[in-house]
């Protein structure tokens, strides 16, 4: 439990390409340690955060220390994931593109015709080889806590991906008091979540878990343990915060009770104002404000407003608690004289999630009958919440829809890097970036290689990512070229983006069941769809979209985007009832 504040952190930042960044590092060592030769790396994803929740993005949440870790780094604003967690994070593990990796589809929403199917494994297969495994061959200690979401049974668990030391949750999500799963087929049988530590199944504690502290903590101990051995570690922090179920400590809940009564659109609006202050959005942007199915704001009655007011607070109360963890760890490190050299990464895996898992099974009959989700007892063990499709969106303000979804709003994503050693402090970079390019960061930073085309005697694949590195040292203003060329798909729904413009296609009521064309350098929210005025940019990029198809191994099904159930769902503001 939250008990005290935390000393609030200020944190440092990187520079210089790969063997400075290591002289630098060496340089500014704490007192009485001993030279260290290459840095520590602790890599923190959010699950399902938005892009503009944090404080450093526009946010009103409190995110101290975030904050504190961007001023003093780097932020990316043009930073992009997939529009779900695990093809994220199979593109995160891998460094390359999620059909290849095993994540062709969501493991749980697979269908029949993607089963068996080549990069349709439904965990991180053996085709890629897992970064993490490559700084262990390289001398790291390498451990990981929170969500796995690759793979659930041993053969596929973080201790058979590289990690020396894990406490996974190794499912899309779970409970933050307890072990209660997401997700069931019998309203009678309530879901447990699978846990496991270092490969072996284990139940988190029944008294004093909350998951976002348990998984800080049991990274702290990890670390701890190898502290002193001269070995740099590799440090894998992922939060199942903020994912549904939205849970959080009474005492941060009580925090942003009544902050959120003024609605939808005055919160929208003082983000967009902080967003253009601080350089994260153009002054002249314009915001996507919400789809025309769901309703606005002055059209709810007086207890939806309550409700939707409440359920926004326990999901900012998670993101506080989140934050305040975060500093436990960065205040760990600065206690035992490690911070110095470590090289510290922020991320969310998607954009905000606007749908609900009521869909699924028969989830919403076990949630209606087992759970108590009234407006008292909202965010506490025993209630099921989430928080709509109205609140998502102003969570990825500016832009155009959420997780789900292969607009801007659903695969945007906020990205800080942060180290003593940086030169850019408190710098915003909008350079083109993806999950793909941390694997290929990471190692070269590290002084590692990628074996290319065989490891340990077996085939595996190529990176399709590039070193952020110099980047992140500013040694270059890019990642990537002017016009490179990158493509998405999942669940149908399809998305190709070259230089600035972008095509994208969504199923009806959502999008216009056709290819739709922006341009991104004028039109970051997708609000003016250029189809029928470029035909032939439209056709340029659809023909890249085919190369992208044929590359990584798509499985293109007519309609699955119309899938019934997740993403596809209506019946939010009816469930509130």
């Amino acid at each position: 439990m939250r008990l005290t504040a935390s000393p609030k952190p200020t944190l440092a930042a990187l520079t210089l390409g790969a063997a400075a960044l290591l002289c630098v590092a060496t340089a500014v060592r704490a007192e009485g340690t001993a030279p260290p030769t290459r840095p520590n790396i602790l890599l923190i994803v959010a699950d399902d955060l938005g892009y503009s929740d944090l404080g450093a993005y526009g946010g009103e949440i409190d995110t101290p220390h975030l904050d504190a870790i961007a001023r003093d780094g780097v932020r990316l604003t043009s930073f992009y994931s997939a529009p779900f967690c695990s093809p994220t994070r199979a593109m995160l593990m891998s460094g390359t593109d999620n059909h290849l990796a095993g994540f062709g589809g969501m493991a749980e929403l697979l269908t029949p015709d993607q089963k068996g199917r080549p990069g349709y494994e439904g965990f991180l297969n053996d085709r890629v080889v897992p970064f993490p495994q490559l700084l262990r061959d390289s001398g790291y200690h390498t451990y990981m806590a929170g969500k796995w979401h690759l793979g659930v049974t041993p053969e596929v668990s973080p201790a058979r991906r590289g990690f020396e030391q894990s406490y996974a949750m190794v499912q899309g999500g779970a409970g933050h008091f307890d072990q209660t799963g997401i997700i069931t087929g019998d309203p009678a049988k309530p879901p447990r979540a699978i846990y496991n530590e270092n490969g072996q199944l284990v139940d988190v504690p029944t008294r004093g878990f909350y998951s976002s502290e348990f998984f800080a903590r049991r990274m702290i101990s990890y670390i701890d343990r190898g502290r002193g051995d001269g070995k740099p570690f590799f440090g894998y922090l992922a939060f199942t915060a903020p994912h549904w179920p939205l849970q959080a400590y009474d005492e941060t809940i009580r925090k942003y009770e009544g902050r959120y009564d003024v609605g939808y659109d005055a919160i929208r609006d003082k983000r967009t104002t902080r967003q253009k202050a601080l350089g994260i959005i153009p002054k002249d942007a314009q915001v996507y404000t919400g789809h025309p199915l769901w309703p606005k704001w002055s059209t709810l009655t007086a207890a939806q407003k309550q409700t939707e007011s409440k359920r926004m607070a326990v999901y900012a109360a998670m993101v506080d608690d989140m934050d305040y963890y975060i500093g436990e760890v960065v205040n760990y490190l600065k206690k035992t004289g490690q911070y110095d050299n470590t090289l510290i990464l922020f991320m969310s895996d998607n954009g905000a999630d606007g749908n609900t898992a009521l869909d699924e099974g028969r989830t919403r009959e076990w949630v209606k009958t087992r759970m108590d989700n009234s407006l008292a007892n909202s965010g506490r063990k025993g209630s099921y919440i989430d928080y709509g499709p109205n609140w998502a969106q102003v969570g990825s303000n500016p832009f155009h829809l959420y997780k789900g979804f292969l607009y801007e709003g659903g695969i945007s994503v906020p990205f800080i890097a942060s180290w003593p050693a940086l030169g850019r402090k408190g710098q915003i970079s909008d350079s083109f970036a993806h999950t793909m390019d941390i694997a290929p960061t990471l190692l070269e930073l590290a002084g590692a290689r990628h074996p290319g085309t065989e490891y340990q005697g077996r085939a595996v694949l190529p990176l399709r990512g590039r070193s952020m590195l110099a980047m992140l040292t500013g040694q270059r203003d890019s990642v990537h070229p002017a016009d490179h060329v990158h493509g998405w798909e999942l669940g149908g729904r399809k998305a190709l983006r070259k230089g600035d413009w972008k095509i994208v296609y969504s199923n009806r009521q959502w999008g216009t069941g056709d290819w739709e064309l922006y341009d991104l350098s004028k039109d970051r929210s997708e609000l003016n769809n250029l189809a029928a005025s470029q035909p032939a940019k439209l056709s340029e990029l659809v023909a890249e979209y085919e190369r992208y198809v044929r590359e990584v191994g798509v499985v293109d099904i007519p309609g699955l985007a119309e899938r019934k159930g997740y993403s596809n769902g209506t019946r939010y503001f009816e469930d509130m009832q």
